[in-house]
């Protein structure tokens, strides 16, 4: 009995069938994830939303699984060929792998040596030498001879085509060679002639061999991309001797001359039709795989870096530094808006440091400016530098901010929208001085590509990233939560259920009638249904509302049940958020609902604790250490602070103020084997670095955390 989809899913993942049902149905009702996972915990068995996003991508593959059985079962019902074991067997069929080789020998081909051979009349004779009966083959032949087919040498020939084809068609000879190439299977790759010294930063793959099954994704896509740019030639195969030897036992019955023959038909099979059909499969299986590794990489760096600790409403001076073109500075609000720009040189060749000092002096008092901002690209240290020189009337921070993306940003539609009188210097220093304030709120107006965290993000599916990416925004936007009221058309548009044109209706309503001070007031947005408001309205923040629950991760349908808490407690609902002596008397049983559980109770008590809270953590200055500003200032045995500034599979790349990244491998991050280095560091951590080899030449810094107190 074929089991259900909920059922095929429920098996992979280890989960209960009634929980993959619950979330296909809540899919089925216009649920998103944010929402089920936040709002839906009875319904669901309390799965997270690493999980109810597996049951959907689950989901969607057994669908296309499904759709691709539709049409092999048609086609082979079309061609009168159909038998009801044939179809169990494609009905049972659970991957695609399977069902293509049930497919195969029904498959409308291209005219092939087989179908030629056919066409003359020889499958009687392939029948008889794959018998394999001790008998005289070209007697047998002879008997096949016609206008098309001259000698016997040529039925014979023609013959061993159609075994091939037979062969190649094979369903237990084909998962045998696979499991062959998966066990033993070796890339290989080698340098194109005369292409060395142009593909000189591949010279690590000229001569290279490694197991299929052992190559770690980085090196994969590194490969592969030398085979893309023309340097490199790959191939993917086991021992041919072992392969062939293996088919011979398969197909290779008698010890005769028939047998002679099938085994001719078996290597050609092997070299022609086999081989490079499953090296191919081998490729792309393999591709994909360390696809779906660095895409892991990427949405794990990305999540970090959108849940980067923000500095807060505060009057941010940014600097964009540079050298030649000076240093453009901006004056931000507390909200982020535009007051003052202009540029200073306090560097070479202008060396205006004097009258530079002045302007941000002045700046600083001027604005009322609480923190600056410095863009980590060109001349930021010199730039970091020259600030802490300064003698301001104020007490005022500095921190060193990523540029990773600003120009992507400030060349963008988006970026024009907001400053439409302003060039591109100006909207990346704008940009670069929100992101402290802000992270998410700044980084949700860039492609997630561009923001540079992972490696090889041109290399792998792009439609995959892309989906992954997109779910990491929207994941991070709902568990910080938005505030309606100054939220960008671009933040909100990530908010569950919302959407472009939803973001849009809100920014307008808001812009022709004034904020919103109630969550009820979202459903005058035009467009706005109930379903919609379900969604949102959980992740959508009111400060300052008239209903004092609107400002926090509440949901609207759960304020009967904080109501009737503050009731029988006889305190109003101001009275009851941020008591923990009245949350500790609240028994939670007493509110249980037919939809409403412990999970969602629990939820409640925290949240009226801390309403409206950040999960996210606050700023920290950071400082590089005052005798490095270049590679030439290093030294092995230097203990360094840094910031990690990306991670991969095979270390993290760390800033120690040196204008180079240096890189801490796997090996070198702690004294105990790591599968992982997510398992050490997050991005934008602070931490302290061993410089253990320095390579001015190829501008490389290698790093240890071994034995380096953190």
């Amino acid at each position: 009995m074929t089991k259900s989809i909920a059922q095929q899913i429920a098996d992979r993942l280890l989960i209960k069938e009634w929980q993959v049902k619950a979330c296909l149905d809540l899919f089925a009702e216009g649920g998103t994830i944010p929402f089920i996972s936040r709002y839906r915990k009875e319904r669901t068995g309390n799965l997270d939303e690493v999980a109810i996003a597996e049951i959907k991508l689950s989901n969607e593959k057994i669908l296309e699984l499904e759709s691709r059985k539709e049409t092999v079962l048609n086609t082979i019902e079309e061609q009168g060929k159909m038998t009801p074991e044939l179809k169990a067997q494609i009905v049972a069929c659970t991957n695609l792998t399977d069902l293509e080789d049930l497919y195969l020998p029904y498959k409308p081909k291209r005219k092939t040596r087989a179908t030629m051979a056919r066409e003359k009349g020889l499958e009687p004779l392939a029948k008889i030498i794959m018998a394999q009966h001790n008998q005289d083959i070209y007697a047998q032949a002879a008997r096949f001879l016609n206008k098309e087919v001259a000698t016997e040498e040529d039925a014979l020939a023609g013959a061993r085509d159609i075994i091939a084809e037979w062969i190649s068609e094979n369903i237990k000879a084909r998962n045998s060679l696979r499991r062959m190439f998966e066990r033993e299977g070796m890339l290989t790759s080698k340098v194109l002639k005369d292409k060395e010294e142009e593909g000189n930063k591949y010279k690590d793959y000229f001569g290279f061999e490694e197991k299929i099954s052992k190559i770690p994704s980085h090196r994969l896509l590194a490969i592969r991309r030398g085979e893309k740019e023309g340097f490199l030639r790959v191939s993917i195969s086991p021992s041919k001797e072992k392969a062939l030897e293996m088919l011979d036992r398969f197909f290779v019955k008698g010890d005769n001359d028939s047998a002679d023959q099938v085994a001719l038909a078996v290597k050609d099979s092997y070299q022609r039709l086999l081989a490079p059909t499953i090296e191919t499969e081998f490729a792309q299986s393999s591709k994909e795989k360390a696809d779906l590794e660095a895409i892991k990489v990427f949405a794990l760096n990305l999540h970090q870096l959108l849940m980067a600790a923000p500095l807060g409403q505060k009057r941010v001076l940014a600097i964009d530094p540079g050298y030649r073109s000076g240093c453009k500075v901006v004056c931000l609000s507390e909200q982020g808006d535009l007051l003052h720009n202009e540029t200073i040189y306090p560097h070479k060749p202008q060396d205006q440091v004097a009258m530079a000092y002045k302007k941000v002096t002045n700046l600083v008092s001027t604005y009322k400016i609480e923190a600056i901002a410095i863009g980590n690209g060109t001349a930021s240290r010199e730039t970091e530098s020259f600030v802490k020189r300064l003698k301001l009337d104020r007490e005022v921070k500095v921190f060193m901010v990523s540029e990773d993306g600003a120009s992507v940003y400030s060349a963008s539609s988006i970026a024009r929208q907001e400053f439409p009188q302003y060039d591109v210097t100006v909207r990346g220093s704008v940009s670069i001085g929100r992101r402290l304030m802000d992270p998410l709120a700044e980084l949700v107006k860039i492609d997630p590509k561009s923001i540079g965290v992972g490696q090889y993000q041109h290399d792998v599916d792009q439609a995959k990233l892309k989906q992954s990416l997109d779910m990491v925004v929207e994941s991070a936007v709902n568990q910080v939560g938005v505030e309606v009221n100054t939220a960008s058309k671009h933040l909100l548009t990530y908010v569950s259920g919302l959407g472009p044109q939803l973001a849009e209706n809100i920014v307008k309503l808001r812009s022709d009638n004034g904020p919103f001070i109630s969550r009820k007031q979202l459903m005058d947005v035009p467009r706005m249904g109930k379903k919609l408001f379900e969604q949102c309205a959980g992740f959508l923040r009111i400060s300052g509302a008239e209903y004092p629950l609107d400002n926090s991760a509440v949901h609207p349908e759960s304020y009967p049940i904080v109501e009737k808490m503050a009731k029988d407690l006889g305190v109003t609902i101001d009275g009851l958020i941020g008591n923990k002596t009245l949350h500790s008397a609240i028994k939670l049983e007493n509110y249980i609902t037919n939809t409403i559980g412990l999970p969602t109770l629990t939820d409640i008590i925290k949240e009226l604790e801390k309403p409206g809270r950040d999960p996210r953590k606050k700023a920290k200055v950071f400082e590089f250490s005052k005798d490095v500003e270049s590679i030439h200032n290093l030294e092995v045995g230097m203990v360094l602070p840094g910031i990690v500034t990306n991670i991969t599979n095979f270390g993290a790349f760390v800033d120690v103020g040196a204008k180079q990244d240096g890189l801490v491998h796997i090996s070198n991050m702690a004294n105990q084997f790591i599968s992982n280095p997510s398992e050490v560091v997050k991005l934008h951590q602070h931490l302290q670095v061993k410089v253990i080899e320095v390579d001015v030449q190829r501008k490389r810094i290698q790093l240890s955390m071994k034995d380096v107190e953190q």
